[in-house]
């Protein structure tokens, strides 16, 4: 960690811009770049600043990085990106990716992704995330030259792989289970949050209407009319902090949510461990069948009904000379299946060791930052509590004193 690169350089997300351009049908569209800022730590010297670099990107240019590190790294639980558009959201607020508000959490996420890529201790030294962060042209070049998109597994042989492997490492069952439970569990608090967030709006509400109703009142009252004045106050601005408390409530969402997207990266891993798994038992099945194939040509014998030994009947048997040459071949292509077995088995020993690592690594992450963020979810909502026995703790003392 200590050669990550979060430790070499600062990287912000310093602000988000709207604009209109054309995309690739040449038709105009609206959208939002972010500017992401760098500056070298190492470089600064005492009173002097190192320069700060700066370059723009849009919301897709994020998703290519991030398609290329899951591409790339099949053994590493890539962090995610912030949603594209709002989800679990409380009907009060927009759910338009173009909201000011949405948009400004959505830098705060990117930020944060681009924070997770760099303390990576394997990620931050890939050479095309460092030219993301720092040339303005030719990252894309550089991205499409890997051809990352033809090593990109279709969802189709993923799928087969699943039913098809008959041999499953137990682990990775396990941690699929749990990627799919832990996906089901903050969707659940998230939506719960959601409800209470949209109850906690309409009691703050209500008590603007508390204090409107008491400034009413005092204006036709005399000797009560300042105590009723005063409560109204406390009521009013009771009611405002509504907005700064929600916002809050959305950073707490957004944090349950990152982790919410972090599920499907850990199914990610799982499934290209149950490919390899999946080419590495079709290598050994081929391999048998070869061999098998090789024994039957070299003994004369066919000790399974095959289509080779109905037309063997039919049409006669195959000279020495056809069947040498045969059995030449097949020992050939079982030496070279062999080798090719040799090669997936270790394969996926070093998959399954890095992998491992890796998640074990995630783990420790995992625990550290949702237990922050619900320990920050409590004392935010105890504050509130607080907040609310204080305004009527002032009441009181306003109805106290007419």
């Amino acid at each position: 960690m200590e050669d990550c690169l979060a430790k070499k350089m600062e990287i912000t997300v310093s602000e988000a811009e709207k604009r209109t351009g054309r995309n690739a049908m040449n038709i105009q569209e609206t959208y939002t770049a972010y500017l992401i800022e760098t500056r070298a730590v190492e470089s600064q010297t005492e009173g002097q600043c190192a320069p700060v670099e700066s370059l723009w990107r849009r919301y897709s240019e994020f998703e290519l990085l991030r398609n290329y590190l899951s591409v790339t790294y099949p053994h590493i639980v890539v962090p995610p990106l912030p949603e594209k558009r709002a989800d679990f959201v409380w009907h009060k607020l927009s759910a338009d990716n173009m909201d000011p508000d949405f948009v400004e959490r959505r830098r705060i996420g990117l930020e944060n992704f681009l924070l997770r890529v760099a303390s990576h201790p394997v990620l931050c030294q890939d050479k095309i995330f460092y030219a993301f962060l720092m040339q303005e042209g030719g990252w894309k070049e550089m991205v499409n030259e890997t051809g990352f998109q033809l090593k990109a597994d279709s969802r189709l042989k993923a799928l087969n792989a699943t039913f098809r492997v008959k041999n499953p490492d137990k682990r990775f069952t396990e941690l699929k289970h749990y990627s799919d439970e832990l996906q089901s569990v903050i969707s659940h608090l998230l939506r719960v949050r959601a409800r209470v967030a949209d109850r906690l709006y309409g009691v703050y509400k209500v008590h603007g209407n508390y204090g409107r109703v008491f400034s009413e009142w005092s204006a036709i009252e005399k000797e009560m009319g300042d105590g009723l004045q005063s409560a109204g106050h406390h009521m009013d601005v009771y009611a405002a902090s509504i907005d700064d408390i929600l916002e809050e409530e959305e950073h707490y969402a957004d944090q349950l949510k990152e982790y919410l997207f972090y599920a499907e990266a850990l199914r990610a891993v799982c499934r290209k461990h149950e490919l390899m798994q999946y080419d590495l038992e079709m290598a050994a099945q081929d391999l048998t069948s070869k061999k098998q194939q090789c024994e039957e040509l070299a003994t004369g014998t066919v000790r399974t009904f095959s289509l080779k030994g109905m037309t063997s009947k039919l049409f006669g048997q195959e000279t020495p000379e056809q069947r040498e040459a045969k059995i030449k071949v097949l020992e050939e292509q079982i030496q070279e299946g062999e080798e090719q077995l040799k090669s997936k088995n270790l394969e996926g020993r070093d998959f399954v060791k890095s992998a491992w690592a890796d998640i074990e690594r995630f783990k420790e992450q995992k625990n550290h930052d949702l237990k922050e963020a619900l320990i920050s979810y409590a004392v935010m909502q105890i504050s509130m509590c607080k907040k609310g026995i204080q305004v009527w703790t002032n009441a009181k003392e306003c109805f106290s004193k007419m």
